[in-house]
């Protein structure tokens, strides 16, 4: 089987480095990857993914790489990796595709196929061809709600959340705010565009979401936050509140406040200096009644999406034993407590 990631960026990037690290447990022969237009300060990243093993293409014949047009019938699956609607531009050509079995586009695209976030809705993917995998503001909140509310959410009354915003990535200077910006609320009643999307992620397993959020964005490069506040329909205690958070493997816990220790220990530590965590609860500084729990959560922007996106890949092409692939990546990729 032969892969292609489009849109060598800091998610394409890393999930090239994932599917090369963990090539034979996906059953890929050959990792592709296409960078639009290529420009000398471009060569040393292309380089690096060159030395371990990825092929670089590009739409031109003589830069010194692949020419795309030779080798993209080739191709079984495209993860495609751009944003600003990018991925549903890409669509219009992916479809003519002879030999293309599936494809998935990130977080902004979110009419290139069906809404997934592993844990959430596994049983809504198989057999779609084109797959949406869902922002990673969009994974936090709806980790936090199902870990406190159930897979169904049939605990949850209802929720409010303020996601406060990194401005940018700290490798970019090209929209960092000098000042707090709030973000124009889209629905009068579900707010900004996180609730429209967690919405739209529930209602692929017939569940209709009582939610709203806001969002502010800081003039950070770092990571993003959450202060959530959750209404269930029946009384939680403390010890119950803890017990959950354990038993979702894609959620951790720290004892730190300061979102840039956190972010340095995934820079040491996690793999290529990312955190794959959905959400990080500050877990000793949780408020709670008997039907309500609030709190705040450091969300690892877009690490916590990768994983989806190859569990996307593994149940679109059918992959033998998934379960067992997902969980063996997610203890190497995990870690309980920031």
């Amino acid at each position: 089987m032969n892969v292609l990631v489009n849109g060598i960026g800091n998610i394409g990037t890393t999930l090239l480095n994932l599917l090369t690290q963990y090539q034979s447990d996906l059953g890929i022969d050959e990792v592709y990857a296409f960078k639009n237009q290529p420009q000398p300060w471009h060569i040393e990243d292309l380089d690096q993914l060159q030395k371990i093993g990825v092929k670089i293409c590009t739409r031109f014949k003589d830069d010194g790489y692949l020419f795309l047009d030779e080798i993209i019938d080739q191709i079984d699956y495209i993860f495609d990796c751009t944003n600003n609607e990018g991925g549903m531009k890409n669509k219009e050509w992916y479809v003519d595709l002879p030999n293309l079995k599936g494809a998935s586009a990130q977080g902004s695209e979110k009419k290139f196929g069906k809404s997934f976030m592993t844990g959430i809705n596994n049983d809504t993917i198989k057999n779609q061809k084109y797959v949406h995998i869902v922002s990673c503001n969009t994974h936090s909140l709806s980790s936090l709600l199902s870990t406190f509310a159930g897979d169904n959410l049939e605990n949850l009354e209802d929720a409010d959340f303020v996601v406060v915003r990194r401005s940018e990535d700290i490798g970019n200077h090209q929209r960092l705010v000098t000042a707090n910006v709030v973000a124009r609320h889209l629905d009068d009643s579900l707010g900004t565009h996180h609730s429209i999307d967690l919405q739209h992620l529930f209602e692929t397993k017939g569940i209709l979401v009582q939610v709203t959020s806001s969002d502010i964005t800081t003039p950070s490069q770092l990571m993003h936050s959450v202060r959530f506040n959750i209404t269930f329909k029946k009384p939680i205690s403390e010890e119950r509140i803890f017990e959950l958070i354990q038993q979702n493997p894609y959620i951790s816990t720290t004892t730190k406040f300061d979102s840039n220790v956190i972010f340095e220990r995934g820079r040491r530590n996690g793999f290529q200096g990312r955190i794959f965590s959905h959400a990080i609860i500050v877990h000793n500084n949780i408020l709670r009644t008997s039907n309500t729990i609030k709190g705040w959560a450091f969300i690892p922007q877009e690490g916590n999406t990768l994983l989806s996106t190859i569990h996307a890949f593994i149940l679109q092409m059918d992959l033998n034993e998934p379960d067992e692939l997902l969980k063996r990546m997610r203890s190497d990729l995990i870690f309980d407590r920031w």
